[in-house]
């Protein structure tokens, strides 16, 4: 009995547990309450915490790879929907079935401020090359930039998988950042006149039009840019359910049930690639640092061109939706709004900055395709 005591002691993890188990237990705990006590995305940042929080129980065998004798893991089998590229396309059907990208279409050359905005992707991608990144490294830091997660997450499990965790903590964490990294920018390039501008309602987009527009977005990425054909075509495919208004159930379930599922083992499947030995490195900090720094140019890129386009229209165009122009749909809408109202309690930009706002998904994806197309 004494014995059986004894082995049964000896097995225990604790014996196992080292201080960068520990560190990285800590860090979970941060990520999870930053996204209960603060509301930091909490779809996913809860997810990724709790399985960084796995990953660094060491002998818990979540991540034990099968053998022709023994079975995985349970996340073994679980981290296959990333290693298979299944889970970022299937979170983009969900996404495209509750997009109305009827502001873009009543205002197309906002399509201009989506485009403006993937600034900070390129450069960044520069920098971290200039840092020493490989260039495989290097796309995968630079696409923190769109602040689209599922993008990220796709672009860095091709070609840089073992940044997957830093990349993914980065691009989440400064989406849900976005009221406080995007304001101070958006005022230090506009004036008070540009801030106050009012823009007038957006025209109504015909339902036919909402119906051909995901089908030729579609056939025009896959043409031109194919790597980018499966973020494009599940979120054009996605809005095709919605807008056709003949498969309600299918789209309420891309809407709600599937991208629910989705969202929860997406989010546990990047946390579990951060376990201590990966993730606490030095390159995971100038990642942080660069990440940051790719999205405050993307914001900065996006509000250039709205104060361009301010100046091309005689004032008809309220640089501040600029900054909406980055992927993080809609709460970069909702802040071009809320700083617009800030200066003129009349002005009502929210739809408004709905257009570069999915212009920048699509914008992100392109991006994320052309960098495939290179370096892939």
């Amino acid at each position: 009995m004494i014995e059986a005591i004894t082995q049964f002691i000896g097995s225990m993890s604790f014996w196992d547990l080292r201080w960068d188990h520990i560190v990285m237990i800590l860090i979970s705990a941060v990520l999870i309450y930053l996204a209960i006590a603060k509301g930091f995305e909490p779809l996913l940042l809860i997810p990724i915490g709790f399985g960084c929080f796995l990953a660094n129980l060491p002998g818990s065998g979540l991540l034990t790879p099968a053998t022709s004798e023994t079975i995985g893991g349970m996340f073994y089998y679980v981290s296959y929907g990333l290693k298979l590229e299944l889970f970022p396309p299937l979170i983009f059907l969900g996404i495209g079935a509750m997009t109305d990208f009827g502001p873009l279409l009543a205002n197309p050359k906002t399509f201009l401020l989506g485009a403006a905005a993937q600034l900070g992707v390129y450069s960044a991608f520069f920098l971290a090359y200039f840092l020493g990144f490989t260039l495989p490294e290097a796309a995968s830091i630079g696409i923190i930039g769109g602040a689209d997660g599922p993008t990220a997450i796709f672009l860095t499990n091709k070609l840089a998988p073992h940044l997957l965790g830093a990349v993914a903590v980065a691009a989440y964490s400064y989406m849900a950042l976005i009221p406080m990294i995007q304001p101070p920018i958006m005022k230090l390039v506009t004036n008070d006149k540009e801030r106050k501008t009012v823009m007038p309602p957006p025209q109504q987009v015909s339902k036919w039009v909402k119906i051909t527009f995901p089908i030729l977005v579609t056939f025009l990425s896959v043409m031109v840019v194919p790597p980018a054909a499966p973020l494009i075509a599940m979120l054009m495919g996605g809005n095709l359910l919605k807008e056709s208004g003949v498969v309600d159930r299918l789209s309420k379930m891309a809407q709600n049930e599937l991208i629910n599922i989705v969202t929860l083992f997406l989010g546990i499947s990047v946390g579990m690639k951060m376990s201590a030995d990966v993730f606490l490195t030095f390159e995971t900090i100038k990642i942080i640092i660069l990440g940051v720094i790719a999205f405050m140019l993307s914001t900065f890129g996006g509000v250039i061109l709205g104060k361009v386009m301010y100046y091309m229209t005689g004032g008809k165009v309220n640089p501040l939706i600029g900054s909406a122009g980055v992927s993080a749909v809609p709460m970069a809408a909702r802040v071009s709004h809320d700083i617009g109202q800030r200066y003129n309690p009349n002005n009502y930009l929210l739809m408004h900055a709905m257009g570069p706002n999915v212009a920048g998904v699509l914008g992100s994806a392109v991006a994320a395709g052309t960098l495939l197309a290179f370096l892939g």
